[in-house]
């Protein structure tokens, strides 16, 4: 009686134990031209639902697809546009003011005509040409009513700087409304996370990659990150050099039009949300060191990690606004 009593105690024990064992559902692809990972406590397999709100995300705002909203929004075919356009048109304006329009998705088509050659030289541009773009450059020029944009013929919006980040919040909030609180998800090494990992009982690691020229991955530091969002924008990949071996990022100056010198290599951005570090992680690169310092002081939710360049060409590293240290 006793033995039996035992053996069931302990299938019960073993019952019980496996129950409380969590383990994870992690779901991989491609999305916006770049990889993605999501990771979540749940069995629950949401593939399907998550290619349909990338599907559409991009048939709203992606440039590269003909028949997405802002496609032929920027081809003047109309001006009607969906709420997750709306959500981010929105942000875009509030941070376009808060960055003194340093922030501006109308400078896409001056980015553009500075072409990026497979040698990386800078190719010098005719300066009426640049005069002339930069006439439609302006997100004040933008007004929307409701659902319809209306905007100078010529202006081209490309909401590429932000948009990636919040095809993020827009998974993160999917899960939240599944009742999932645990999850980390990632696209293109935009982050948002909430909650921990349950399956290893910790809080979720992500790293902050080294800015290597050569193409190579390394992470410099891991940080953890708990109900927050990180997005981060290098200039380490993608330049150009001048005659005098100056690098410059593919940064355009949204008051000249011309290409930003710059000593930031990686800037790091940890937000309350995913769309938010998107954008100022962009804007940042574009004001430099000392704006930037500037800029946080009367922007203290906002917790940054720059990589850059001194005098030297060494590497140094600057965390302001409480950056977590690991």
């Amino acid at each position: 009686m006793y033995k039996y009593l035992l053996v069931l105690f302990l299938g019960i024990c073993l019952a019980s134990c496996k129950k409380q064992e969590v383990k994870n559902t992690k779901l991989t692809g491609t999305v916006f031209g770049t990889s993605y990972s999501i990771i979540y406590d749940s069995n629950h397999d949401y593939h399907e639902q998550f290619d349909s709100l990338f599907y559409v995300v991009n048939n709203s705002m992606s440039t590269y697809q003909t028949n997405s909203d802002i496609s032929k929004l920027n081809r003047n075919e109309s001006n009607k546009v969906d709420a997750h356009f709306v959500k981010v048109f929105e942000a875009s304006k509030e941070i376009y003011k808060s960055t003194e329009g340093v922030f501006d998705p109308t400078i896409g088509a001056v980015v553009n005509a500075w072409d990026f050659g497979p040698e990386g030289k800078i190719v010098n541009l005719d300066s009426l040409k640049i005069d002339s773009l930069m006439l439609s450059v302006g997100l004040d020029k933008v007004k929307r009513s409701r659902n319809t944009i209306i905007k100078p013929d010529a202006t081209f919006l490309d909401f590429n700087a932000i948009a990636k980040g919040y095809g993020v919040d827009v998974i993160g909030e999917y899960l939240e409304s599944k009742n999932i609180t645990n999850y980390l998800v990632e696209i293109g090494g935009e982050i948002r996370a909430k909650g921990q990992n349950k399956e290893k009982q910790a809080n979720w690691k992500v790293g902050v990659e080294n800015p290597n020229f050569d193409g190579t991955q390394s992470i410099l530091k891991a940080i953890t990150l708990k109900d927050q969002a990180m997005a981060t924008s290098g200039t380490y990949r993608k330049f150009k050099t001048d005659e005098q071996g100056n690098r410059y990022a593919h940064i355009i100056d949204t008051g000249t039009g011309y290409p930003s010198k710059t000593s930031l290599l990686s800037i790091s951005v940890l937000a309350e949300n995913c769309m938010t570090a998107d954008a100022y992680a962009t804007a940042f690169k574009a004001m430099g060191i000392d704006k930037v310092k500037v800029f946080l002081k009367s922007n203290p939710e906002l917790k940054v990690f720059l990589i850059f360049e001194n005098e030297n060409k060494e590497l140094e590293t600057l965390a302001l606004n409480n950056f977590p240290e690991n």
